[in-house]
């Protein structure tokens, strides 16, 4: 089980290299953080969408030749040409740059020209953090307002590959919710059973579930021990945090990263290549663990 994004970084050294396609590139952060990728091996060639003189006036000289730069008018024909940079084979990573996210997740999820792979698009923040003894991660904390059951289950399988890719099988994951008991007046708990009880089936594949539990009994031994819950082969040691809105996840990633000094990586799932939605606040090092999270994935999916 690798339980540090060092120890990824590691295990990924001797993969083929990435060929990122890049939705406006002519943002500096995006730049630093392929060229920093690069240099560590992680990145090859690339494709950067987007005003090509601000590219080139980011690019080191070095990178000139190396990286396709393609001129886009607006941000919505730089993610086409990104996306259409995908399906032509030239590349097996899409980045987001300096184009708004409502066109870039149009342009992926395109009836005839897109992405989609699953019927559910969902974001995965994947954090280390020196509370917890190995990688957690949290869904969805981006995309999906509030989760339908159908949804809860396809964000669950879409994670799978980004597991299997950090030697993590199956993944243990806890279904969030307020309390521990079973109500029909709590949605997030009925749907936490059903998921358990799917799992427990072999549904959902290669995923143990569990729940409805707290936040506490999700993370904490002691926690699920004193809940009388320590049998439970998810309560305790969860991979992966199943949240039941955007609200919840959002927060609790915010509060790993404030509070808890997290460093964290985000990806989002159910397309058929990784698919970096960083936000305006992230810096080159986010960007360049998000693209350690896409080379899992591949790693995952046997790439």
């Amino acid at each position: 089980m690798i339980r540090s994004f060092a120890a990824l970084e590691a295990a990924l050294a001797g993969r083929p290299p990435l060929c990122p396609a890049v939705a406006g590139a002519e943002d500096p952060a995006v730049i630093a953080a392929l060229v920093a990728a690069a240099e560590a091996g992680l990145v090859g060639q690339a494709v950067l969408t987007g005003d090509a003189a601000a590219i080139r006036g980011h690019l080191p000289a070095a990178f000139a030749g190396r990286f396709r730069i393609e001129t886009a008018a607006n941000g919505a024909e730089a993610a086409a040409l990104a996306v259409a940079a995908i399906r032509a084979g030239a590349a097996d990573v899409l980045v987001k740059g300096q184009v708004d996210s409502a066109a870039y997740l149009r342009a992926v999820v395109a009836r005839d020209t897109g992405l989609r792979a699953s019927d559910v698009l969902s974001n995965l923040t994947l954090a280390e953090m020196p509370s917890v003894p190995r990688l957690i991660g949290a869904t969805d904390n981006g995309i999906v307002p509030l989760p339908t059951l159908a949804q809860k289950r396809a964000m669950i399988r879409n994670a799978v590959p980004l597991f299997r890719g950090l030697g993590v099988v199956p993944v243990r994951v806890a279904a969030i919710a307020a309390s521990e008991k079973v109500s029909a007046g709590q949605p997030a708990t009925t749907d936490a059973a059903a998921l358990a009880a799917e799992a427990a089936e072999g549904a959902l594949g290669e995923v143990l579930v569990d729940g409805p539990f707290g936040y506490d009994v999700a993370l904490s031994p002691e926690a699920a021990a004193k809940k009388g819950l320590s049998a439970s082969p998810v309560a305790g040691q969860a991979d992966l945090i199943l949240f039941p809105s955007i609200e919840a996840g959002n927060a609790t990633v915010k509060a790993w990263k404030l509070h808890g000094q997290a460093r964290t990586a985000s990806i989002v799932l159910g397309a058929s290549v990784p698919v970096l939605l960083n936000s305006r606040a992230d810096g080159a090092e986010q960007r360049r663990l998000g693209l350690l999270l896409a080379a899992a994935i591949l790693a995952g999916k046997g790439t």
